[in-house]
């Protein structure tokens, strides 16, 4: 996606949205979606779409944490059984993408007419255009810095129960514009977590996110932990298959996530 004089270019006539050549919210990813919606159920739907269990589940993850409203909603058991549920904030984005895709042409050339429902289109599409190698990547705005002549503490409120601490130089917190209020992108790589399953303990880490173990994905040199917090965001660990042991790590327990302020890098929207 390109800014020129004439507006936004760069959206492919499919409406597989682009950057840099990239699709980055695209028919796959909403064809999952609508496929949970159909099936209340992230296996079937990753069977429909031709992705694993493991891709959809990732997939959804991003979603989730790039949105300030969960797109997709999990339960475990009860009377009904478990099952994952498209919410109304997600049928909103599969439906500003299709309304997008029926009238891409119309869009294209008329970005400064006031394209119905464009504008929001695009304020979503700005969430989800990031690519990073960061297995974590959380939407926060800023609620107040703490500034030094070296670093500056960034406190970021995720949504109504989670926040996190960065620490920047004090010339990126300039140089980025960060103030607060404003909006940013909050990035951690999955080794630079621990997970712990003391939930009353005192940590030196910053952060703490505490949820549900939702997923353990075991590999052959290291494990993959995912947290599952409030608002269905989640946080992924790599932890080694001893700490899996010796901490007892099992899908449905409470856990929390720790991590140092010095390990989240920020990022702005352009």
């Amino acid at each position: 996606m390109k800014k020129g004089t004439k507006g936004i270019t760069g959206l492919t006539g499919r409406l597989v949205l682009e950057m840099d050549g990239a699709s980055f919210l695209g028919e796959r990813r909403v064809a999952l979606l609508e496929a949970i919606a159909e099936h209340g159920s992230i296996s079937a739907a990753a069977r429909e779409v031709g992705m694993s269990y493991k891709g959809a589940w990732d997939a959804v993850d991003a979603l989730n944490n790039q949105s300030d409203q969960p797109l997709v909603i999990r339960s475990v058991g009860g009377k009904e059984g478990g099952g994952t549920r498209l919410t109304e904030h997600g049928h909103r984005i599969v439906q500003l993408f299709r309304a997008g895709e029926s009238q891409y042409q119309r869009v294209l050339d008329s970005l400064l007419s006031g394209v119905d429902q464009f504008d929001a289109l695009q304020q979503v599409l700005q969430r989800f255009s990031m690519r990073t190698s960061a297995r974590n990547q959380f939407l926060g705005k800023i609620t107040r810095l703490v500034e030094g002549p070296v670093n500056t503490a960034v406190h970021l409120r995720l949504d109504r129960r989670n926040k996190l601490t960065a620490v920047v130089t004090t010339e990126s917190a300039v140089n980025l514009g960060l103030q607060a209020g404003l909006e940013v992108s909050a990035l951690i790589k999955a080794p630079s977590v621990l997970i712990t399953t003391d939930l009353q303990g005192r940590f030196s880490a910053e952060n703490r996110l505490c949820g549900v173990i939702s997923r353990i994905h075991r590999g052959e040199v290291d494990a993959e932990i995912c947290l599952t917090l409030d608002q269905e965001k989640t946080v992924v660990a790599t932890v080694t298959h001893d700490t899996v042991k010796r901490l007892s790590l099992q899908e449905g327990m409470p856990a929390c996530a720790l991590f140092a302020a010095s390990s989240v890098l920020l990022a702005c929207f352009a």
